[in-house]
């Protein structure tokens, strides 16, 4: 999420460094290397040439008029947020923090972290304090990878600082390259706003795929269903279901805030705890499904050949993290299944210790599988020739036309 901000803020005009603990990411961006999806190396190029450069000598850091922190924030063993990389970088931040600039955090996490662990943090290192000697705010990151239409300029940046003040600094920083910002009333609100965005598309996915569970039961096209809802033109978003959810947003963030409910107030987020609990099952109940079908052709999921068909998290990019194609693969290869894979993004793919290659001609290996399971809608997949050239499908996603050896979700 870094890398995109860096690039806008380099076509505003703004001189723009980039720090990151790993050498490798440095030396690529200063070769003129992208390790993102959604930047080129002729993005980069550009960058470069209106000054921009990557640095991992952190007393680079001194000077600086705005220091904008984004690095993950992975979940813990105990459910929680995992701020260990927030707690480094912020103390890098402290090491080197002066009278007058601006700290924005864009990591997700939970409500009151700015305030609770950020800012004593950067006082007590500094001396300084914030609000008075230097502004601090929280700004969620809101880029949504291989989105062809929102990126970084024209999302509207949601800002809370910890005073006021802090709060019109930052605001005034995004607007140099940000088309809307959107003032919160403080830090706390403004970290709140993207769990909350995240939980909606977590529990309404699990919506969804539970809906396609008891749809298939009573022989009913939830594809069909959701065409004609949406044609309802209020009051309804359409959501679609998978194999289950991926990533480094839905899958975790909602937990932040299960897991700050319990914490602080003793009782359970009862709708993101459900939401997690259908959507984790999903890669076992797609199996279940790929037993039911190999059994209408005789044969036991121990020695057939499944095929799974994208393996990233979301179409179109190349991102893995949490994919849930990862546990679904685990499941049938321990049920003696012989697990291929293909991915126009994905050259090879890591499940285990077992690192598997991408199958290198798509129509061999759909004429050869026992079964093809769609995980992802990549541009790339033909539905059509899919059906026609696999003995039989299994369609979590919706892309290929159903008839003859042909599932849907």
């Amino acid at each position: 999420m870094g890398l995109p901000l860096a690039q806008e803020a380099s076509r505003s005009g703004l001189q723009v460094m980039g720090f990151d603990v790993s050498t490798r990411v440095v030396e690529g961006l200063n070769e003129g290397r992208s390790h993102v999806d959604d930047l080129s190396d002729a993005d980069i190029a550009e960058m470069r040439a209106a000054g921009f450069r990557a640095s991992a000598d952190e007393s680079d850091l001194d000077g600086a008029d705005a220091i904008v922190i984004c690095v993950p924030t992975p979940l813990s063993d105990d459910g929680g947020p995992d701020l260990g990389a927030v707690k480094a970088a912020v103390a890098t931040v402290g090491r080197h923090l002066s009278a007058g600039m601006l700290v924005v955090l864009e990591s997700t996490t939970y409500p009151g972290t700015t305030d609770e662990v950020v800012r004593p943090m950067l006082e007590e290192a500094s001396g300084l304090v914030a609000g008075r000697d230097f502004h601090l705010a929280f700004s969620p990151e809101r880029i949504d990878p291989g989105n062809p239409k929102f990126g970084m300029r024209n999302t509207p940046k949601v800002v809370g600082g910890q005073t006021p003040e802090c709060t019109e600094r930052a605001a005034a920083f995004y607007r140099r390259f940000v088309d809307t910002v959107v003032e919160a009333k403080g830090t706390r609100e403004a970290e709140t706003a993207k769990l909350l965005e995240n939980t909606y598309r977590h529990v309404n996915i699990a919506l969804v795929n539970e809906m396609a569970r008891f749809c298939h039961e009573l022989g009913i096209d939830l594809w069909d269903v959701i065409r004609l809802a949406k044609t309802k033109p209020f009051g309804f978003q359409a959501f679609y279901p998978g194999p289950g959810v991926g990533g480094h947003c839905i899958p975790i963030d909602p937990n932040y805030l299960s897991h700050n409910v319990r914490v602080r107030l003793g009782y359970p987020f009862r709708f993101v705890e459900l939401a997690q609990e259908i959507n984790a099952t999903m890669p076992a109940y797609v199996v279940q499904r790929i037993q039911n079908i190999l059994n209408l052709d005789g044969k036991a999921v121990n020695g057939s050949t499944v095929l799974l068909l994208g393996v990233t998290y979301k179409p179109d990019i190349a991102d893995q993290r949490e994919s849930p194609a990862v546990p679904l693969a685990k499941r049938l290869i321990s049920l003696g299944a012989n697990v291929v894979f293909h991915d126009p993004k994905v050259p090879s793919w890591k499940v285990d210790d077992t690192v598997l290659d991408c199958e290198p001609d798509l129509d061999a290996a759909l004429a050869s599988a026992d079964l093809a399971v769609v995980l992802q809608p990549h541009a790339e997949y033909d539905g059509h020739l899919i059906a026609k050239t696999a003995k039989r499908v299994f369609d979590t996603r919706g892309i290929t036309p159903l008839g003859d050896g042909v599932e849907h979700m």
